[in-house]
């Protein structure tokens, strides 16, 4: 991978994970969400697919602790935590009888869990202003230490040599 590729897919994976917390958003304020397009496990999210794959080569960056990788980590895991309280309010449901399998009965929620679930979602709020806030960090430690390895391996202009 070189120096764009890994950023841009950093900065991919913020934009889908700040997009992720939206449409979190947008179901608590009431519109119709797909239960699918917020994945409750952090592996099936398009951060979490990431995560998983490419961002685990970084780990070879000389300046990129693995530490900064294990807080993103442990903030994804309690973000997706959180969301699965929200999850619970709207998508979980008692069994149902065959017609309203078929005729297709909405959950119905009170306004009590409307409001539990408002407030899971700033909990979940504060949580992604950290977690992106550790993903920039890993994003200046990236910048940083490419344009390192970048002088390392640049070519030695003949007016430089002697001095």
């Amino acid at each position: 991978m070189n120096k764009s590729e890994i950023l841009e897919q950093l900065r991919a994976a913020k934009a889908a994970h700040i997009n992720w917390v939206q449409r979190a958003k947008m179901l608590i304020s009431g519109f119709k969400i797909d239960e699918e397009a917020i994945p409750v496990n952090s592996t099936q999210c398009q951060f979490g697919k990431w995560f998983y794959s490419d961002a685990q080569k970084l780990n070879g960056l000389r300046n990129n602790a693995i530490e900064c990788l294990s807080d993103i980590e442990k903030l994804h895991f309690d973000l997706h935590d959180i969301y699965l309280n929200i999850y619970k309010i709207y998508y979980d449901m008692e069994p149902q009888g065959f017609f309203s399998k078929l005729f297709g009965k909405k959950k119905t929620v009170s306004e009590d869990s409307k409001k539990l679930a408002r407030e899971y979602f700033k909990n979940m709020e504060e949580v992604s202003k950290k977690l992106v806030d550790e993903i920039n960090r890993m994003e200046r430690r990236i910048v940083h230490c490419l344009k390192m390895t970048w002088r390392s391996f640049s070519p030695v202009s003949p007016a430089s040599v002697g001095r």
